[in-house]
């Protein structure tokens, strides 16, 4: 057996959208839980954010606060395949600079 370091990545997206970053984080490798793919969580959340200056908004406008309905993923991946998980978020997701939360867990046997 060997030790291997386990994150959890997880990201507010608007829920037309989750279905697609979910798929898209699990073929970057997240999600696999033993003899399961695709194992996500998501919690409905409210967001908050105000453009400024120089923003390419996917929702709201400059100046603004905008408060949207989102839902929270939260998928856990091995240290070896976080990066293509981080870069697979910001290629499905639909904001300009999504937020990401990265997570280190506890490392588990394998």
């Amino acid at each position: 057996m060997s030790l291997i370091q386990i994150y959890k990545i997880v990201t507010p997206v608007p829920a037309r959208y989750v279905q697609k970053v979910i798929k898209a984080m699990s073929e970057a490798g997240a999600g696999k839980i033993g003899n399961y793919s695709h194992c996500a969580l998501t919690t409905r959340s409210i967001g908050y954010f105000q453009p400024e200056k120089g923003a390419t908004s996917f929702i709201g406008k400059v100046g603004q606060l905008k408060v949207v309905e989102e839902y929270r993923i939260e998928m856990s991946c091995p240290k070896n395949k976080k990066k293509a998980v981080i870069a697979a978020i910001r290629k499905s997701h639909p904001y300009e600079e999504p937020v990401i939360d990265v997570y280190k867990l506890n490392d588990v046997n394998t």
